[in-house]
């Protein structure tokens, strides 16, 4: 991957970054001199990840956002602390999610899959959007995952109130992923934004712990015997955000840091649409 001095002295903001192929990603873009915003929602963790960072690294790159990507207030919030001390944002990264088994609600009443893999997404990116094209060449990156191939979007209910499964809700979510960027990236054409996504590849990380009993150690034991490591996993996060020649590449979906198919279902214009309008009205009676 040719990136080093293509990344020196842009500004990064990357959720998930307290650990796994965030914490990768953070580290690595500090290492080539990007300043890097580390956003993660448990602050001991991480100020002990820029800490490391900043040690190893030998640079002070690093700074921190904590806000739970969940809770579209906290979000909003982010984006005003972030664009108040960046007066441009080179590359977002957004690369938090997680896979709940069971169904849980936030405190704004959305469903907890829905609120973090998508809303948060959504809202994010739509609050920084002023900042990124204040850069000479903004990049949005949405980390989403081949499982979306098993995703199916049931817009009579998206958030599975009626009914709920947790794969099911996770593999819709990251199909969410896909259209939300092919629908932005279509929107943005013009202008000096680009908006890609991408499968990192099933990672050993700590995605999944969360859930007890036999579904968390099931997502354990397949990421002894299966997953690839966190830093394989940043490879092609690191592709898309990097890369010289992708500057004016958009609406892509990205599979071992090459252009891939994502499935037919997520090449939906007129639901990728639709998505966007119901998060707009989400997103609206959350303010």
């Amino acid at each position: 991957m040719s990136v080093m001095g293509t990344i020196s002295g842009k500004t990064v903001v990357v959720t998930g970054a307290s650990d796994g192929i965030g914490y990768v990603c953070a580290y690595t873009l500090a290492q080539l001199g990007a300043k890097v915003v580390l956003v993660g929602r448990n602050q001991e963790k991480c100020q002990q990840a820029a800490a490391r960072i900043n040690l190893d690294t030998a640079t002070k790159n690093i700074t921190v956002e904590v806000a739970d990507l969940s809770i579209l207030s906290q979000v909003r919030d982010l984006a005003n602390r972030v664009t108040d001390a960046h007066d441009h944002i080179d590359v977002l990264l957004n690369n938090v999610g997680g896979f709940f088994r069971q169904r849980s609600q936030t405190s704004e009443g959305l469903e907890y899959t829905f609120a973090l893999n998508h809303m948060g997404y959504f809202v994010l990116t739509d609050r920084l959007l002023p900042a990124l094209k204040a850069a000479a060449q903004g990049r949005i990156v949405n980390v989403s995952s081949r499982a979306h191939q098993n995703g199916s979007m049931n817009f009579n209910d998206l958030q599975g109130r009626t009914r709920y499964a947790g794969w099911s809700a996770y593999c819709q979510s990251k199909l969410m992923n896909i259209m939300f960027t092919y629908e932005i990236a279509r929107r943005l054409e013009g202008t000096n934004v680009t908006a890609n996504c991408l499968h990192p590849g099933f990672v050993a990380s700590k995605f999944g712990h969360n859930n007890p009993g036999l579904p968390g150690l099931i997502v354990r034991l397949s990421q002894v015997l299966m997953a690839i490591s966190p830093y394989a996993g940043a490879q092609t996060s690191l592709h898309v955000a990097t890369t010289p020649a992708l500057a004016e590449v958009s609406g892509q979906y990205f599979n071992k840091s090459k252009i891939a198919a994502s499935s037919p279902e997520s090449l939906d214009v007129a639901a990728q649409q639709r998505l966007w309008q119901i998060s707009e009205e989400i997103a609206s009676r959350t303010i």
